[in-house]
This record gives structure tokens, C-alpha cells and sequence, in this order.
């Protein structure tokens, strides 16, 4: 039986090494189709772009060695038209994915490593009469890291007028997770920095670059033309919501079904696909996420959520825990299995992310963290309905809820709660509900005079932690504070629950009493026990619950 990949990005030594390939190489025939000066294919982290990357580079590159007998078993051998172009040109390959720093000066080093590494691999340049002896000092300083960052910012048009002249043939440039750098320059205040850096070296090297045969970049997210690519119009962007190369990234059914078959699961294709599966792309295809196939493949067969694990989720976590209380509302409606109709941009500014509503959903979409059922215009926008993917998902979102309840409220006090909730205990569960509002609320709403955040905190968390065996409904009713809460259990012997809340004119206790009865009464009107009586469910709490501030009154009935 092949190795599993695990971790391997280097094409040549997963051919030749015999690990087990799920073939993409018709990639390098749609590219040469393609036709583009300069292509930007964005999918979310771990989705096989470095592997792509890799391949497109041994395909291409003019080697000593020959490097077609890496692709004679392969989908792209049974094209010759394409074959022809195998081992024609001279590549520049970078990678970004690892100039992840804390601060400019720590990631413009690291930059500058990974432009070193590529001009040490055509040092023979160095020898060539072609290149003036102040060229050739440029070109020695960018090797041995001490060249100015002007420099470092014209090397790519540089090493490309360099690669052509000495070839007599245009080069072609492949940049592997451009972004990396920029979100790390958001996330640890020198954005400006980067952003200026990378405008400035993308495009000198391929805007109008004479030199210059073709590109191809990957990353997670497309950059604002404004921030990054002001200029760059020879550039095309294919990402999720494009049909082009929308089977080259992820793993489609039948690919999964053969690499099952090869390891001896292929009887688990339903979970796996419930737990891996989900991610739209273009119009056609679905496709799983192949790391955690592979590492669920490796771990023989043991569900996990391995790409949650290995991702870098800080500016989501962030999103989620500073976010206002619609998204929470949509959160809520996502946790629950439902979709949301979103306006989508793919022109990310990271700025607007945390400032614009309608970013958010579009950086969880290109991320990776929701996926799409369909796309349309509406008003002339682009418009998509968002959903969780799948199970591996929206465990993130559930990791992301409890730590979040975790550093702002007692776990203990808080399950306590809900578990005497649900096994019939009110008056232990107004007792803990009462002395929890008065310690919680204020982490949640830092006004104190409004219960809108605490209750989503509640309500979140009621979704999580419940929902192995309960569904939990959370509807918004009308104006802040009037919510009906639904808990159906799973087992329709077992007790549910109804919630309704309600913000209190004034603090006094007859007020408050009298609001509460007004949310109880509300659930008898508008009989919002009738779908769990429909689902069996005999045993059920109806609790009217009052706010003003911190001060809380609960009437139940039972």
C-alpha cells in the first residue's frame, strides 16, 4: 500500500518516493488554455496549493536533469500538445507560507530568506557576461540577505530580465500563499509596511513586465486591488465562486472513494463526507477538505478535526468573540444548520473585516469557515447563502463559543445551570440563573443596561453545550430583548423547554413580575409548545424571563 502524504509538498519526491497522489496534473493543460498574464488563485488553507505549486514547477522548469518521467503515468501525459511545454522554461518558484512574523523587520527577514534561496538557485547567472558588474552586486547582496529593501522589492522584474536574457526565453513566476505575510502584518500592527512592500515588488514583477512569460499566485484571500494590486490589470483571480480550476484544489467524491478504497474505508464514505465534505466550489463542484482526509485516512480512520487543528485561527476567534450582535444572531442561525443570505465580496481589505458587517462573512467564506449554496445578483451585488460546512467546522465554532464563555463566565456555574434546566429542576435553575445574570452580564453588555449580549452569550452557549442531545431554536422576535428560546431533546421522553425574554420598563419588581408573566402569557398565545407536542414530547417548561439591567425575574410554568 502507497504512503500517505502527510505534510509532503515537494511533487518530485512524492512521485519518485511512491506516496500515494491524487492526480491534478491537468491543472498544468487548463493553465496553458488559460492564457493569463498573470493568475491569482485563492482557496482556503491546506486545500493542496503548495502541492499544485510544486508540480507546476517541475513541469515547467529547465533542469540539468530531465523531470518528465515524473509525469508519464499522469493525466497530463495523454496530452502532447501540453507535454511539448515540459521542462521549456526558467521558473522562479517563492513560497511566503512561512514569513509568519511579530513584528516588519522579523518578517522582511524572512522575506528576504526565501528571496536568497531562489537567487542561490541560479547563481549560475552570477557567471554570465549578460548581467553589468553592478547588477551582478545586486544580485550577490539579495544572496547574502544584506540588499536594501528597494533592491528586494525590484528582484523579481530583475531575476526575471536576468532568467530571459541568458535563456532566450521568458520565465515563469510561481508565488505560493502571497497573503501569509500580509495577514500576519494585520494581525501584529504592520500592515501598512507589508502592504506597501508587496504592492511594490508584485507589481514591478508582473505588471507590464516585458520579461515575463506568465504567472500564477496562490493564497487564501484576494487583496484589494487599492491595497495591493492598484494598477496590476493584467491580473485574474479565480476563486471559490469561479467554474475555472474549480476541480484542481480540494478532493472531489470519486477521488475520496479511491482513496478510501486504497486504505480500507471505503464503508465510512457517509461520516466521512458529513464530517470532510461540504465546501463549494464553482458552480459544479462540492469538494472535501484533503488534509483531514488524509490525516482521518492516516489515523486509521478516526474522525478528528485536523484541519481546525493546524489552522491559524486567531482573527477568527477574534471576529466571533468582538462581534455585534447580529452576527451572533447568525451564528446562532449557522449553529442551528440553517443558511443566511449574505452579501459576498472577494476583495478583502483587512481593515474593513473588523469594521464592515458584510466583510466578515465574506473573509469566513474565502477562508475556509463557511461555504456557499448558491450565488446570485440581487440589487446588482453578489449576493450568496452562507452555511457551515460540516461537522469538522463547526466544531471550530464550538471550540471558539465555549473558550469565549470560558474567559468570561464560571463553566461550572454555567452547565450546573443548564443541566438542572433540563432535567426539571427550575427552582435550582432560577437559583444559579439569578446569581449568574448578576456575575456574567457585565462581561458580556460592559453597559450593564442591556441584555442583548449576555443573552446571546446564554444562547450560544446553550448550543453548544447542549447539542448532542438537544436542538436548540433561537428566534429574534421583534425590538432588543423579546427572543423565543425552543430546547427540543433528542429523546422525546426527555424534558423541553421553551424561553421567552423580555426587557422590563423599570427595575421595579412589579414590573419586572409582570413582564415575566407577559413572556409567559406570549408563549401560551402564540402556543409555541405545539412543535413539541408534533415531535412527542410530553414533559415541557415554559419560563417567562424579565430583564432590567442586572435585576431578573423568572415565572415558569411547568
Amino acid at each position: 500500500m502507497k504512503k500517505l502524504p502527510i505534510g509532503l509538498s515537494d511533487f518530485k519526491e512524492l512521485i519518485q518516493e511512491n506516496y500515494y497522489f491524487v492526480d491534478k496534473s491537468l491543472l498544468i493543460r487548463d493553465l496553458l488554455e488559460e492564457g493569463a498574464k498573470a493568475l491569482l488563485i485563492p482557496r482556503p488553507r491546506r486545500f493542496g496549493k503548495t502541492l499544485n505549486m510544486s508540480m507546476l514547477h517541475y513541469f515547467f522548469e529547465k533542469m540539468p536533469e530531465s523531470n518528465c518521467d515524473l509525469f508519464n503515468h499522469l493525466k497530463i501525459s495523454q496530452y502532447p500538445e501540453s507535454m511539448v511545454h515540459q521542462g521549456q522554461y526558467p521558473v522562479i518558484f517563492l513560497t511566503f507560507k512561512d514569513a509568519k512574523k511579530l513584528t516588519w523587520d522579523g518578517c522582511l527577514e524572512k522575506i528576504k530568506n526565501v528571496l536568497s534561496s531562489e537567487f542561490r538557485r541560479h547563481k549560475y547567472l552570477l557567471e554570465s557576461s549578460e548581467l553589468d558588474l553592478q547588477q551582478k552586486n545586486s544580485f550577490q547582496a539579495i544572496i547574502d540577505g544584506s540588499a536594501s529593501q528597494g533592491v528586494v522589492e525590484n528582484s523579481l522584474k530583475d531575476l526575471t530580465s536576468y532568467l530571459c536574457v541568458y535563456h532566450g526565453k521568458r520565465p515563469i513566476i510561481l508565488i505560493d500563499e502571497y497573503d501569509a505575510p500580509i495577514q500576519a502584518g494585520f494581525m501584529n500592527g504592520y500592515y501598512k509596511e507589508i502592504i506597501n512592500f508587496m504592492r511594490e515588488m508584485l507589481s514591478e514583477g508582473l505588471k507590464d513586465n516585458q520579461s515575463l512569460h506568465f504567472a500564477v499566485m496562490t493564497g487564501i484571500l484576494r487583496v484589494a486591488k487599492e491595497s495591493i494590486f492598484s494598477g496590476l490589470n493584467n491580473l485574474k483571480i479565480c476563486s471559490l465562486m469561479n467554474n475555472a480550476y474549480s476541480d484542481k484544489f480540494g478532493l472531489l467524491e470519486d477521488e475520496v472513494r479511491d482513496l478510501m478504497d486504497h486504505v480500507g474505508l471505503v464503508d465510512n464514505l457517509d461520516d466521512i463526507k458529513t464530517w470532510y465534505n461540504g465546501y463549494a466550489s464553482g458552480d459544479d463542484h462540492t469538494v472535501y477538505n484533503p488534509w483531514s482526509v488524509l490525516n482521518y485516512a492516516d489515523n486509521d480512520g478516526k474522525f478528528a478535526p485536523y484541519w481546525i487543528n493546524t489552522s491559524e485561527n486567531a482573527i477568527i476567534k477574534e471576529l466571533i468573540e468582538k462581534g455585534s450582535t447580529d452576527l451572533k444572531l447568525d451564528i446562532e442561525q449557522l449553529l442551528a444548520g440553517n443558511a443566511i443570505e449574505k452579501y459576498v465580496n472577494d476583495n478583502i481589505v483587512f481593515q474593513s473585516v473588523f469594521s464592515q458587517a458584510d466583510a466578515v462573512w465574506s473573509f469566513l467564506l474565502f477562508s475556509g469557515y463557511l461555504s456557499f449554496d448558491k450565488i446570485y445578483l440581487k440589487e446588482e451585488l453578489l449576493y450568496a447563502e452562507l452555511r457551515i460546512p460540516n461537522l469538522e467546522v463547526k466544531s471550530f465554532y464550538k471550540i471558539v463559543i465555549l473558550e469565549w464563555l470560558k474567559n468570561n463566565m464560571s463553566m461550572k456555574n454555567y452547565l450546573d445551570m443548564l443541566n438542572s434546566l433540563v432535567s426539571g429542576d427550575i427552582q435550582e435553575f432560577k437559583n444559579i440563573f439569578y446569581d449568574f445574570v448578576i456575575k456574567s452580564m457585565s462581561a458580556f453588555d460592559t453597559g450593564g443596561n442591556e441584555p442583548e449580549k449576555f443573552y446571546h452569550a446564554f444562547v450560544l452557549g446553550m448550543l453548544v453545550s447542549l447539542s448532542e442531545n438537544y436542538e436548540v431554536k433561537s428566534n429574534k422576535e421583534s425590538g432588543y430583548g423579546r427572543y423565543d428560546v425552543m430546547i427540543i431533546p433528542k429523546n422525546p421522553s426527555m424534558y423541553g423547554v421553551i424561553m421567552e425574554f423580555k426587557k422590563a420598563g423599570t427595575d421595579h419588581i412589579d414590573s419586572l413580575e409582570k413582564s415575566a408573566e407577559m413572556a409567559l402569557n406570549q408563549i401560551e398565545e402564540k402556543q409555541y409548545a405545539t412543535e413539541l407536542r408534533v415531535r412527542g414530547v410530553k414533559k415541557i417548561i415554559k419560563l417567562g424571563i424579565a430583564f432590567h439591567g442586572k435585576k431578573v425575574c423568572v415565572k415558569e410554568k411547568v
